[in-house]
């Protein structure tokens, strides 16, 4: 079982080795097996890697959007044709089962390079009449991107960050997570194939250092992350000490909340969807589930009887809904807080153990009668562990909903739309569902508020973090000077 690339990094349009950087190992998580070797950038290489796309950025820019954009649609119907092959690749960088990264992945990817595709001829500027005189506005590409991938969601990640960058004339140079180095450099090589220039999108491989070059570096325009709080807060500062455009994706501690008008039985689907898909890491999930108290007792007698039935197993097998965790420290993070909330007295409604000697397997996890000081209804788990906690009445679960540092997502499952809409409106979050969770169309912007993050990725608002206005006074006169 190997999964190993051409070579480490991918540049200038074609494979770049150097062996004198660290070695990085990716492990399939259901085995601990090593399916690919790979070696984080040196500075040399970072600055190859920065070089060419600067070389490369003003040609591309220069080129018809419509252009552009033809490039990334025929990348999005690359990917889709092998969409079986990048998924199978997925599930052994990360362990998420097949069923999922079959329709969650490299799929989603594509939809962002088709939506941006099509997005880019349509990007124009203002015509102001001042009179005797006007003014006319430009969106301009903002020059190189950084891009910093999480190990989530990898290709989808990169997608998400490349699609708008390159097609509103941006150039990019991407970094992956150590965890998981290998599909963001099949995109690279299927971006090529398309006919994208050389130079315009690359990626280098390595952990923080890397990511901390990339930020600082004179020669990056901007930079999209999705990572950690910590994370985030540390690239943060590098790029704004150089006053750099930035998008931060950050982590969250999200509530969904269910009044006890909801349909019980789409509210349980959902909490399923917000707490164990990705074997619950997802940063924009409901890890803390509100139920109002008279809906409590049939809502945790559905979500144990459903639960109950999720098979955790082989990921590379389809019938799998449920594969292992990424790495053994994430599995040992993991169990550390299913022990804390059984130590702080929260009841463990069904799961809470690791599954056999091998690979990093836990049990989906809930717990009831969850306080709101618990350590697992504050900090992000990013696991298969669900807290349910009691509300009584729509003023209290909307102060208690926005008691955390998070902002990035908030759900509501009620049936009166009224309300609903209500609530919504109060909650400190920058992406919401009402009787949906998780849904992440490209269409629809997403991105956080308070320390989940800053700007927004997808949708049109994403052409705010890849552009800026240029603003031309035209005088069509003479000039009134009192000198």
């Amino acid at each position: 079982m190997r999964a190993q690339p051409q070579a480490s990094h991918f540049i200038a349009g074609a494979w770049h080795e150097d062996c004198d950087g660290a070695l990085i190992e990716s492990r399939f998580p259901a085995t601990g097996e090593v399916i690919a070797q790979v070696h984080a950038a040196t500075p040399a290489v970072i600055d190859r890697a920065l070089d060419t796309a600067h070389a490369a950025q003003a040609d591309w820019a220069g080129l018809p959007p419509v252009e552009r954009g033809r490039i990334l649609h025929r990348a999005a119907e690359i990917l889709r044709a092998r969409n079986r092959d990048l998924s199978v690749l997925e599930t052994l960088d990360t362990g998420k089962p097949l069923q999922e990264t079959l329709v969650a992945d490299a799929a989603s990817g594509a939809d962002a390079l088709e939506y941006f595709a099509g997005f880019a001829a349509t990007v124009t500027g203002q015509t102001i009449p001042l009179g005797r005189d006007m003014a006319y506005t430009m969106r301009e590409p903002l020059g190189v991107c950084a891009g910093i991938g999480a190990w989530n969601y990898p290709i989808q990640i990169a997608c998400w960050k490349a699609a708008p960058a390159l097609a509103f004339g941006n150039a990019m140079v991407f970094k992956p997570s150590e965890l998981t180095p290998l599909s963001a450099l099949a995109l690279a090589e299927i971006l090529s194939e398309a006919g994208l220039p050389a130079g315009v999108f690359n990626v280098v491989q390595g952990r923080g250092e890397v990511g901390a070059a990339l930020a600082s570096d004179p020669r990056v325009a901007k930079v999209s992350l999705t990572g950690s709080v910590p994370t985030g807060r540390k690239v943060y500062g590098a790029a704004g000490a150089a006053l750099k455009a930035v998008t931060m994706e950050l982590g969250g501690k999200s509530p969904l909340i269910i009044f006890d008008d909801a349909d019980l039985d789409d509210a349980v689907g959902a909490a399923m969807l917000a707490n164990f898909y990705s074997s619950g890491q997802i940063c924009s999930n409901g890890t803390r589930v509100f139920v109002q108290h008279a809906a409590k007792d049939a809502f945790l007698e559905k979500l144990a009887a459903r639960t109950s039935k999720i098979t955790l197993g082989d990921p590379l097998e389809e019938a799998t809904q449920m594969g292992p965790l990424v790495s053994a420290p994430q599995l040992e993070r993991v169990l550390s807080y299913i022990a804390q909330g059984v130590e702080q007295g929260a009841r463990l409604v069904c799961g809470g153990t690791q599954v056999g000697a091998a690979g990093c397997f836990v049990q989906p996890t809930v717990f009831a009668d969850v306080t709101d000081s618990m350590t697992i209804a504050r900090e992000e788990i990013f696991g298969p562990v669900m807290a349910v906690l009691d509300f009584e009445g729509e003023a209290e679960v909307i102060a208690r909903a926005n008691a955390t540092d998070y902002g990035l997502a908030a759900g509501v499952f009620t049936r009166d739309i009224t309300r609903a809409h209500r609530v919504i409106a109060q909650l400190q979050a920058g992406t919401c569902w009402i009787n949906a969770y998780n849904l992440t169309p490209v269409e629809m912007p997403f991105g956080g508020v308070k320390a989940s993050g800053v700007g927004r990725e997808n949708g049109h608002a994403a052409l705010e973090h890849y552009t800026r206005v240029k603003s031309v006074y035209l005088g069509l006169g003479p000039v009134d000077a009192p000198y």
